[in-house]
């Protein structure tokens, strides 16, 4: 198996609830990346909704949409060289076998961690109001989230230093290269 070499791209996909730790494991590993001199693109979900997919909601056909869009911009970063991280939900299996079929040496990082875990970090909230009703279509509570079932790599964020699960996916994307 040979390694990722400096000029070909690669994209990373951090899946997984809110407040499991995507957006905080993705950026460490945007930063370290950058220190070893790599060219890094991080799109994160929630940032490109207010720009990218301002005009979108969450219903399942917005949420395809959503996630086509930064398909698109991650391929289009990843086929001029630059590894791509992107820290999005993609709540459902047929979104994430998308972007597999479309980006170029695809990892999808599953960052696991309970419910109860999640709705412990959520300082906005967004928890408590979706199991009151107030937030409609939100994924674990009042939307589904479907586990992956093959990701190249899980990270448990609940069980695992930031630091201890980014190694790992350093260590992973060194043999990505082959993949």
């Amino acid at each position: 198996m040979r390694f990722l070499n400096e000029k070909e791209g690669a994209v990373l996909w951090f899946t997984g609830l809110s407040g499991s730790g995507k957006t905080t494991t993705a950026r460490e590993a945007a930063s370290v990346l950058r220190e070893q001199g790599r060219r890094v693109e991080w799109l994160d979900g929630d940032e490109l909704r207010k720009t990218l997919s301002s005009d979108l909601g969450f219903t399942p056909a917005d949420r395809l949409e959503h996630i086509r869009r930064i398909v698109e911009l991650a391929k289009t970063h990843a086929g001029s060289g630059a590894i791509v991280l992107v820290s999005a939900i993609t709540p459902y299996r047929s979104m994430r076998a998308y972007a597999r079929s479309v980006l170029p040496r695809f990892m999808e990082i599953y960052v696991e961690c309970p419910l109860e875990v999640c709705e412990q970090r959520d300082v906005k909230g967004l928890y408590a109001k979706a199991r009151l009703g107030l937030i409609p279509n939100f994924t674990g509570i009042s939307d589904a989230y479907e586990p992956p079932e093959h990701a190249e790599l899980t990270i448990h964020t609940n069980e695992h230093s930031l630091t201890h699960n980014v190694e790992k996916i350093m260590l992973a994307l060194r043999s990505l290269g082959g993949h």
